[in-house]
């Protein structure tokens, strides 16, 4: 291609909205072009070149592993998500709109419905199981405030796939193959990253993997282990149980005048007590489908915090809001000395893992200014679940190392579903013996449009984008210093020519543009070699220019074709 022929519009500004180097980029090397700053994007030459060749790595690490692709609708009935459960419980990020007819429609951020519904009319037999489908297809999340360009806009493009099974066990195998076949990608395109455990959020499931790429300007927060392979979400990480040396406080079951001790902080101070032994108590309003709501009270150790997606699972809400004083006041609650074993009705207490059998506790007493002390919760029935977020120095669950936070992009996410999709949706097969039972799902995405963000976040230099070869839009960036010199011209063109006929990828700079500007650009655009063909012609020298580190080599101007052959075809 050349440039004189392309829409290639680079710019020198930095866009107002624009702040991770992805955004700025990838806006100023004209790969892509802002909508309106609604988190909508125009894919432009360059950037749909970036995208088909990611797609092009995860088609082919796909169909590999032996998935099959497929197209689905980018519209979905709404009674498809009405059938699965969905349709509230997904929020206002689900755009949700009615035909001329009146009926009821979605755009899908996320597919099972459209595809359990695919499988249900065409599969009959455990003989036709399993199957791996897979689109890679635009996707829609209405997000309240789209940011970061690729990184969090509404519409993108992500390869989704659905494996269909006869058992869990048969499950497991696709899903540590699909775990196995990701790696793959993500390691063919260039990318440091993580495996870590996740929360299945919005999908659900029963266990998944977030595919992780390492970057400081990631938004999500990685717990990982020094000395092992662990990984986690904060939203799902777990440690070793957590304990202090302090000596535990000593006191019979009372109830104590503790004024102005709204805090844990205050408390400790008022006892000189380790907060390990008080109880942090946290109201939350958890809503539902249909609009109903409860409040719930979190109890975990005062040294603890709570992990909000973990106490919204534990209480299998949709989501978890703040509650005002005076709502609290309005059902019996005294703010800032509330307790778990105060009972109030109609208000439900989750205690953490970390409280189970522990004694020597102090907890507010619901009465302003009092707190109880010698609270023991051995042999207590209660509500326990995992409340709390790992915090960075605490020990490895599976090995006993240290435990410290890193940022990451999540990239991919591979979830182990289940029946989720297919009990309430009736997608069932016949059995060995004949019976009809639900196909056992597993669920496996990619942000592909994303790993653009993700890449360059990655790779890039105060100069622009590095792409590795797998993504790079052209493998070769031929610039011509002067075109009115017929002798560069001459050499670019035969150049231009040979790299094409063995099949590299080639971008012939062949505007009239000043040497600076262009060299500007080359750098910007981020190309992985460029050959430099300048002044240094008349002495039988070109420049060799390889983007990662701008390393630049003279070579022999007769001798430039096998110099790059073995550069491009050989890595």
């Amino acid at each position: 291609m050349r440039m004189t022929k392309m829409l290639v519009p680079t710019s020198k500004e930095i866009p107002n909205e624009a702040t991770l180097p992805s955004h700025i980029y990838l806006i100023r090397g004209g790969f892509i072009q802002s909508v309106g700053g609604s988190g909508l994007y125009n894919f432009l030459p360059l950037g749909k070149r970036v995208l088909d060749r990611i797609a092009k790595v995860v088609k082919e690490e796909l169909d590999m592993a032996g998935c099959q692709e497929v197209s689905l609708s980018f519209v979905t009935p709404s009674s498809l998500w009405e059938e699965s459960g969905r349709f509230e419980k997904y929020g206002k990020e689900l755009l949700r709109f009615k035909d001329r007819k009146e009926n009821d429609f979605v755009l899908g951020p996320t597919h099972e419905e459209m595809m359990v519904n695919l499988v249900r009319q065409s599969v009959r037999s455990y003989k036709e199981l399993p199957l791996n489908l897979y689109q890679i297809n635009l996707k829609f999340r209405d997000e309240i405030r789209p940011r970061f360009g690729l990184m969090r806009g509404r519409e993108f493009v992500m390869k989704d796939g659905y494996s269909f099974h006869i058992s869990h066990e048969d499950m497991k195998r696709e899903f540590d193959l699909m775990e196995e076949t990701y790696k793959k990608i993500f390691t063919r395109l260039g990318l440091a990253f993580r495996v870590v455990e996740a929360d299945s959020g919005a999908i659900g499931g029963s266990g998944s993997k977030e595919f992780m790429v390492l970057a400081r300007s990631g938004e999500d927060t990685i717990v990982v282990c020094e000395s092992c392979e662990y990984g986690a979400n904060i939203e799902a990480a777990i440690s070793k149980p957590t304990e202090t040396q302090s000596e535990p406080p000593q006191a019979k079951f009372a109830k104590f005048h503790t004024p102005d001790t709204k805090t844990i902080e205050a408390l400790s101070a008022f006892f000189h007590v380790d907060p390990f032994y008080l109880i942090k108590t946290v109201a939350k309003r958890a809503l539902y489908d249909d609009g109903v709501s409860k409040i719930v009270l979190f109890a975990l150790r005062g040294s603890d915090t709570l992990q909000e997606v973990k106490a919204c699972n534990a209480v299998n809400a949709n989501d978890l809001i703040d509650v005002s004083e005076e709502e609290l006041e309005a059902i019996g609650l005294v703010a800032g000395y509330m307790g778990p074993t105060v009972v109030v009705e109609g208000v439900s207490v989750v205690y953490d893992n970390g409280l189970r059998d522990a004694k020597a506790l102090i907890c507010g007493a619901n009465e302003k200014d009092f707190h109880f002390v010698g609270i023991s919760l051995v042999g207590v029935e209660a509500i326990f679940s995992d409340l709390r977020a790992v915090q960075e120095g605490e020990r490895c669950n599976c090995c006993g190392g240290r435990l410290t936070y890193t940022k990451g992009i999540e990239v991919g996410h591979i979830f182990q579903l289940g029946t989720r999709y297919s009990k309430p949706l009736g997608a069932n097969f016949l059995d060995e013996n004949g019976k009809s039972v639900p196909m056992v799902m597993g669920t496996y995405g990619i942000g592909v449009s994303r790993l653009l963000a993700a890449i360059i976040e990655q790779h890039h230099d105060e100069n622009g984008c590095v792409w590795s070869k797998a993504s790079a839009p052209f493998e070769l960036y031929i610039l011509i210093s002067n075109v009115k010199d017929e002798a560069q011209i001459a050499l670019a063109e035969s150049l231009y020519t040979a790299m094409r006929e063995i099949g590299v990828e080639v971008l012939l700079d062949d505007r009239k543009d000043r040497f600076g500007a262009k060299m500007n650009d080359y750098e910007l655009l981020g190309i992985p070699y460029a050959v430099v063909i300048g002044k240094k012609l008349s002495e039988g020298v070109v420049e060799c220019i390889m983007r990662k580190g701008l390393i630049k080599e003279d070579v022999a101007s007769d001798a430039i074709i096998d110099y790059l052959k073995v550069r491009l075809l050989s890595c």
